[in-house]
């Protein structure tokens, strides 16, 4: 090992040498590292602690790894450790002596934490980009059925007719906070470590502003120790992962259920479903249950980095060297589910007709009803006894509540301990009041306030997320 080894007298037993070794993860990283090399051989160069011709040669043989790194043509040596060691002994194979500089002031502790922010950065702008691309999915659908109603639930049980564009645009706001979240992740890991050294800082004159502002960071870390150990921006970023995650699968949830034929409010469509290798009859929504099944693991790496980190002291420690892998894999699946959901989404086939009929399942208009009853008077705590008893008469008649009689409505009037309400039973309006109030339209209408289901509020809604995601 001899870019380490000079104190030891004896190479590694290959088994710690195996065990130790990360190249075949981390060489994700080789070109944000290859880029890190490249700006800190500058602020070297800067310094005057090397040459101009000396940065020219080196930087002239990073650059040509790159191209052997998108080739392809780099021959990993699990023997060499990681992806820093690996692309030094390429430097030395490509240029010589001169790439033993390349290392001048800085240590793999500042140089993984620089690699990681650098890919993080690009990643969560990549995720992005993604999360874009389901919430206009989302909103395309809506537009595509914006008349059409469902079922609200509370409970898993029927609760509040609404419109189905309604319901998906509660999606679109979760998404956006992941946005926001994400964005915000990206924010804190936007500083550069490089500098930082193995512990105490570069025992050189470098300036870190110019390295990190070349490097695209909007600045730099202020405390050395912290910057050799600092993962906080790996917990932010799984974090906003799990969360994303957890919408995925509480609408993949969702598109299981409604796919279900006792349901039938969904249809996913051939290229997003799979068959049974036994029943000639299934059709499964299996991307949307497997999104379900991969979010369990995102959120265990999130348990997991945190358990990595709760018990190590300050400075840099091996362990740090596990904060990779769940890392990349979340990263990798959330992409991989936006992607999935978003094609899944776009190719739905709805169908209004079952999502309306069970819509007034379950009496979803009572609210309504004791809302009209207010307006006439009636406190809301009588109004809704009221209404409770006119839905119990009408589930014994079997009747949906909009075509409860005037009897009906007069005996559980006069049944109310409210003198408003019994006064109310002479009204010869009040049936077609509770009526009107119980139909599924009427009901939905009634929410006409800022983020309510009436239908010019979910248009309002509807176009200013269009203009947002810039689909108008």
């Amino acid at each position: 090992m001899k870019t380490w080894g000079g104190r030891f007298s004896a190479d590694p037993d290959p088994l710690a040498a195996d065990f130790g070794a990360s190249v075949g993860v981390d060489r994700t990283l080789a070109m944000d590292d290859l880029l890190g090399s490249i700006a800190h051989l500058h602020g070297l160069g800067r310094a005057g602690i090397l040459t101009i011709d000396e940065v020219d040669r080196l930087v002239a043989g990073l650059e040509a790894l790159k191209a052997d790194v998108v080739a392809g043509a780099i021959a990993w040596d699990p023997a060499l450790e990681d992806v820093h060691m690996n692309l030094e002994a390429a430097l030395e194979a490509r240029i010589g002596p001169l790439a033993g500089k390349l290392h001048t002031g800085r240590s793999r502790n500042d140089q993984v934490s620089t690699d990681l922010r650098l890919w993080l950065k690009r990643t969560l702008g990549a995720l992005d980009a993604r999360v874009l691309g389901l919430e206009r999915a989302l909103v395309g659908v809506a537009r595509a059925h914006g008349d059409a109603v469902m079922p609200g639930h509370t409970h898993v049980q029927p609760a509040q007719p609404v419109l189905f564009a309604h319901h998906l645009l509660a999606y679109v706001e979760m998404l956006e906070r992941d946005r926001g979240r994400l964005a915000d992740a990206g924010r804190r890991a936007d500083l550069s470590p490089l500098g930082g050294g193995a512990l105490g800082g570069a025992g050189f004159p470098i300036d870190r502003e110019e390295v990190a502002a070349e490097l695209g960071f909007a600045g730099v870390t202020h405390n050395s120790i912290d910057a050799a150990g600092d993962r906080d921006f790996v917990v932010e970023a799984l974090s906003a992962m799990a969360l994303a995650m957890v919408h995925l699968s509480r609408f993949a949830e969702e598109i299981v259920w409604w796919s279900n034929p006792r349901f039938g409010f969904l249809r996913p469509s051939d290229a997003f479903s799979t068959g049974s290798s036994m029943l000639p009859n299934k059709r499964n929504p299996d991307p949307a249950e497997l999104v379900r099944g991969r979010a369990s693991r995102v959120i265990g790496h999130v348990a997991g980095i945190l358990a990595l980190l709760k018990g190590l002291p300050l400075g840099y420690q091996r362990d740090l060297q596990e904060d990779k892998p769940p890392l990349f894999e979340a990263a990798a699946i959330l992409d991989a589910s936006l992607e999935v959901m978003r094609g899944l989404i776009e190719t739905l086939e709805v169908d209004e007709a079952r999502m309306g009929a069970a819509a007034a399942d379950g009496y979803t208009t009572a609210i309504a009803v004791a809302d009209a009853l207010v307006e006439a008077g009636i406190p809301f705590r009588a109004a809704h006894r009221i209404v409770g008893a006119l839905v119990r008469g009408a589930e014994s008649a079997a009747l949906p509540l909009d075509r409860v009689d005037d009897a009906a409505v007069a005996a559980a009037l006069a049944a109310a301990d409210d003198p408003i309400a019994r006064r109310l039973v002479t009204d010869t309006h009040i049936g077609d009041r509770v009526r009107a109030a119980a139909s599924i339209h009427g009901a939905i209408a009634r929410c006409d306030v800022i983020g309510g289901t009436a239908p010019g509020r979910v248009k309002t809604e509807l176009d200013a997320a269009a203009r947002r995601l810039e689909l108008i």
